[in-house]
C-alpha cells in the first residue's frame, strides 16, 4: 500500500529469504535480527526515514521467553533506535487488552503483558511523536475499508488486510500524536475513522 502511493519503504527481517516477498510488495527487504541487535545497529538502518511502523510479533506458536524478546524487547530496542535516528513519527501495532499489570500465567496473558509494557515505553518517549493501534482479533479475511476505530471500541475481528489500511492512513495522519486506538471492523471507511478520532 505504501509503495503504491510512492513511499519509499523499507521492510525488516530476519532471515534472507524473506525478502522476495518483500521486494514482491515493493519494499527494500533489510536483514536485521531485533533478537540479538543493538540500538546503534537498528537506529543506523533506522537513519533518514520520516516514518517507522513497528508491527513484529513472536506470533502465536512462540513460548513466553519470546514474547519478552520480541513483542516487548524488540518494541523497546525500536523505539530507543527510532529516537536516537531522530525518526519521529512512530506507530506500533500493539493488542486489544494489552496491559503491562495483566495478571495470569498462560502465554496469552505473558503476551498481553509484554505488549502492555512496551506501549507504555513508547509512550513515555518523549522523542517519538507515538499512536499506539490495538487491533482486536486478527484475520486473514479479505479486508473491505470499513472500521471502527475508538480508544474503546469492545472486542471484535478484523482483517490484516485493514489493519494495513489503518496503518497506512495513521501514518499521514500527525493529529493522531499520543492516541491509543482500539480497531476492529465497522462501517466506517478507513480515511473518514481516522479523521474522526484525529478530530477528537
Amino acid at each position: 500500500m505504501l509503495a503504491a502511493r510512492g513511499d519509499e519503504v523499507a521492510g525488516i527481517i530476519r532471515k534472507a529469504e524473506q525478502g522476495d516477498a518483500l521486494r514482491a510488495a515493493g519494499a527494500e527487504p533489510v536483514v536485521l535480527d531485533l533478537e540479538s541487535a543493538t540500538v546503534e545497529e537498528v537506529a543506523a538502518r533506522l537513519q533518514g526515514a520520516d516514518a517507522a511502523v513497528f508491527a513484529a510479533g513472536a506470533g502465536p506458536g512462540s513460548g513466553t521467553a519470546r514474547k519478552d524478546t520480541v513483542d516487548k524487547g524488540a518494541a523497546v530496542l525500536f523505539a530507543d533506535a527510532a529516537v536516537r535516528a531522530g525518526v519521529r513519527r512512530f506507530v506500533i501495532v500493539s493488542s486489544m487488552g494489552a496491559d503491562a499489570g495483566h495478571e495470569g500465567d498462560e502465554i496469552f496473558d505473558v503476551y498481553l503483558r509484554a505488549k502492555g509494557a512496551a506501549d507504555d515505553h513508547v509512550r513515555g518517549q518523549e522523542g517519538l511523536d507515538w499512536t499506539v493501534l490495538r487491533p482486536g482479533q486478527l484475520t486473514d479475511d479479505a479486508g473491505n475499508g470499513l472500521v471502527r476505530l475508538e480508544a474503546r471500541t469492545g472486542r471484535g475481528p478484523i482483517p490484516r488486510d485493514d489493519v494495513a489500511a489503518v496503518l497506512a492512513e495513521l501514518l499521514d495522519t500527525p493529529a493522531t500524536t499520543g492516541l491509543t486506538l482500539e480497531l476492529i471492523s465497522g462501517s466506517a471507511p478507513v480515511t473518514v475513522a481516522v479523521k474522526s478520532v484525529a478530530g477528537n
